[in-house]
């Protein structure tokens, strides 16, 4: 079958592998220069930065991945694991540092709370079991039905679903710093704490359990690498190639308008914004009412900072968390009463600590990045006004004098979200994982309204971040394989 795949981001180059495998010619179609989607990189004056996922998490997902193929993530890059993973600051000389081992960070929650080393213990070990279950089971399964869910061992996880993860945390600890470092990973799903299923405190168990690793020049590596694998399944790659349309006719898919041609294909699979996609749809042929993606729950969006320093920064580690404001005021601002946050947390990314090709020699590539509501105002005003609050706090805080060692910056937000990815309302995460927006509950990878149209990405199953991108590139493919068989 010929088979037309519209964006390059991380489920399109896996959906775009596993299709391949199968047998199938395969193109991707992606509308920037460059492929990776979110995950592109920039460069300038030596500098080098990546501009979208920075945290490599949940490496058993990629070697699954790559094992699919009989191949390992190591025949494509190098990982090292971060040590410390990261460090969390509260205030000028008030900071925890989360090391690589658990053992580690057991005494450092030890000496923070009397008795919370053995909690913490027992956290993990129930993170690590939802983990088992969730990550090496559930989110395989193609979102089709809730019969999916229930299986012996959800039967017995049942409140997990009902209770929160911010609850359950504050029932076994105490310390407000402590409960905010374990409340951390769950914003990688896009929603509050409080917000979230108990069940998915299998985070936990992928930051403390698994650990922070770094490809060895960055996420890029891993784009390039997924690339190489595609490149050598015979997938074709096409870059500055914008979909205007999707060809419907007597209800099925049968190609897509670029450039004003016609590019027919037997399969139709658009890993670009769900949203954006259904607008390529004639009205009559799409799945979701714009009322639907209004009620919807997205995860934030992000003003970033790309930085080149002429000097190296001291005081900081490769990940550094600025959590010395009120974390839950930030997260009203984005999910309750959409605004800019008068005080934002913030995150800031060194990655030439670890990569000496990301800055010139003695030189710093910094990242920063505030979380920000979706379909926020967004202007250059705006970025100059936050970039100056957190640069200030930042060196308040790191006890630094860097905003004289600053060469050049470049900043992205919500608008440069919808324009460079058709990103709906400038999300930067996709569609959170809520309760109500978990597995059969999002929208479908097949279209229910068009034969032969299909989605993969974090707008649908299984939801956001790089390694649920990668399972929802394989379901996706899986989904397109068993309706040629049937």
């Amino acid at each position: 079958k010929t088979i037309a795949i519209i964006g390059s981001g991380f489920s399109s180059l896996a959906a775009s592998c596993y299709l391949a495998q199968q047998g199938n010619t395969v193109t991707i179609y992606e509308k920037n220069e460059t492929i990776g989607g979110r995950a592109r990189q920039f460069k300038k004056e030596g500098f080098t930065f990546d501009m979208g996922p920075s945290w490599y998490w949940m490496p058993d997902v990629f070697e699954r991945f790559f094992q699919d193929f009989n191949k390992t993530s190591s025949d494509y890059y190098e990982l090292i694991k971060l040590n410390p993973a990261y460090r969390v600051y509260f205030g000028l000389n008030d900071f925890i540092s989360i090391y690589d081992n658990l053992e580690e960070i057991k005494s450092t929650f030890e000496e923070i709370e009397t008795g919370s080393g053995k909690k913490l213990q027992k956290f993990i070990n129930h993170a690590k079991s939802n983990y088992d279950i969730a990550i090496k089971d559930l989110v395989y399964r193609p979102g089709v039905s809730a019969l999916e869910l229930i299986t012996v061992e959800t039967a017995f996880k049942l409140n997990q679903f009902i209770s929160t993860v911010s609850v359950d945390i504050r029932k076994q600890f105490k310390n407000q710093k402590l409960i905010q470092i374990l409340e951390f990973p769950v914003l990688f799903l896009g929603a509050k704490p409080t917000k979230t299923p108990s069940f998915y405190n299998f985070m936990n168990y992928a930051d403390f359990g698994l650990g922070t690793w770094h490809p060895k020049t960055g996420m890029y590596d891993v784009v390039r690498g997924i690339e190489k694998l595609a490149l050598e399944l015979g997938v074709t790659i096409k870059t500055n190639s914008p979909i205007e349309k999707i060809i419907v006719k007597d209800k099925k898919a049968t190609g897509l308008l670029m450039d004003g041609k016609t590019i027919e294909a037997d399969i139709i699979l658009s890993g670009a914004d769900y949203h954006h996609t259904e607008t390529l749809l004639d009205i009559e042929h799409r799945a979701y009412s714009e009322q639907y993606w209004e009620s919807r729950t997205f995860a934030p969006s992000s003003l970033l900072f790309f930085v080149g320093f002429n000097k190296k920064i001291v005081n900081v580690t490769h990940h550094s968390l600025f959590f010395d404001v009120d974390f839950n005021q930030h997260a009203a601002d984005i999910y309750d009463d959409p605004k800019w946050p008068e005080q934002p947390l913030f995150y800031a990314n060194f990655p030439s600590k670890t990569d000496s090709t990301a800055a010139p020699e003695g030189m710093e590539s910094g990242f920063f990045l505030i979380p920000l509501a979706p379909g926020i105002k967004d202007n250059e005003r705006l970025r100059e006004v936050y970039f100056e609050k957190i640069i200030s706090r930042f060196e308040q805080l790191t006890d630094q004098q860097i905003k004289n060692s600053i060469i050049f910056k470049r900043s992205f937000c919500k608008n440069d979200f919808v324009d460079d990815y058709n990103a709906y309302k400038g999300n930067a995460y996709g569609m959170a994982n809520t309760l109500l927006q978990t597995a059969f509950l999002r929208p479908k990878l097949k279209s229910k309204k068009v034969r032969n149209l299909y989605f993969t990405g974090q707008l649908t199953v299984p939801g956001p971040g790089v390694p649920p991108a990668l399972i929802s590139g394989k379901l996706a493919a899986e989904l397109i394989q068993k309706s040629f068989s049937s």
